[in-house]
């Protein structure tokens, strides 16, 4: 019975540690793109508010100035992951505020919560309590037909792993995203111009994943996710698979796009170098904020080679 009994509690810290490090769904086209299943069958919503009531208390006033004024808001965030009797507490009352068009790094040792937080920002997995606002909205109040249309047209997702379709070419995915982002207009060419030179991947496009090297397909990622224009671009260890080289040619690609197409971004790293570069570094722990401070200003870096 006891030999029973500890293999059945190593089996539930074993079922625990796998739910936490396998939150997030198994990528599918509509997923790499931060869409969730069955994302064809939701009829576009027109893009919610946040109702504030007739309560004119000045409090409430504060706080919803405060929510017009940031992009992104987590407050009192909280996940926790079961796996029969045993919990994780990934995320724990988390809060904070992040400005229109600031750059912020989100520091952390593996199993800190960071990647966690990052499925909670861009509403691929639910809160277990508290809230986020994007723009002033409450993602947790919104039906699922109306998360899914604020996020195609306000949040751009980097992930660590590019999540490049194979059989597509570097071209090819940049479109998906255009076509799955629910635009009624022809992708701009002269835009997507733009951002080929801005990530240095003109004479690119025609290629396969397989045919570019990590560095060119973390910038043909970072393309798709800016062709749709989003407000906010939330970057998920984005130089974790990179050499040095490539490394600072990511970074100083997010850093551009931040300065001149304006985008908010977050960017999850375990890296404070690659953290160096942003506007605001917030260092996590056992699934808190521990540290919240300003990053040194970053040098200009120079154009990347492939």
């Amino acid at each position: 019975m006891r030999s029973q009994s500890n293999r059945s509690t190593r089996g539930q810290g074993i079922a625990a540690s796998l739910l936490v490090a396998h939150a997030a769904p198994t990528p599918t086209p509509a997923a790499i793109l931060g869409y969730p299943r069955g994302y064809n069958d939701l009829v576009p919503s027109p893009s919610a508010t946040i109702k504030t009531g007739n309560d004119a208390h000045s409090e409430a006033s504060t706080q919803a100035h405060a929510q017009a004024q940031a992009m992104i808001e987590a407050r009192n965030l909280t996940k926790v992951y079961r796996a029969g009797r045993i919990e994780v507490a990934a995320v724990r009352n988390v809060n904070f505020q992040i400005p229109r068009g600031q750059f912020v790094a989100i520091v952390g040792p593996s199993g800190s919560g960071k990647s966690s937080l990052f499925y909670l920002l861009g509403g691929m997995t639910s809160a277990t309590s508290g809230s986020v606002f994007i723009d002033g909205v409450d993602f947790g109040s919104l039906a699922d037909a109306q998360r899914t249309h604020l996020r195609k047209q306000r949040i751009g997702f980097v992930f660590q792993r590019f999540n490049l379709l194979q059989s597509l070419s570097a071209l090819g995915n940049i479109e998906v995203a255009h076509q799955i982002g629910g635009s009624r207009q022809p992708l701009d060419r002269a835009y997507l111009d733009s951002l080929s030179s801005l990530l240095s991947i003109q004479g690119r496009l025609a290629h396969r994943p397989a045919e570019l090297s990590g560095g060119e397909q973390q910038r043909v990622a970072i393309a798709r996710a800016l062709i749709t224009r989003p407000a906010i671009l939330l970057a998920d260890e984005p130089t974790g698979n990179l050499d040095t080289k490539n490394s600072d040619a990511v970074l100083a690609m997010l850093r551009r796009s931040n300065q001149e197409l304006g985008q908010t971004i977050l960017m999850i790293t375990h890296n404070l170098e690659a953290a160096a570069v942003a506007d605001r570094i917030l260092q996590m722990r056992d699934g808190q904020i521990v540290s919240d401070s300003a990053a040194a200003p970053a040098a200009d870096s120079a154009t990347p080679q492939h």
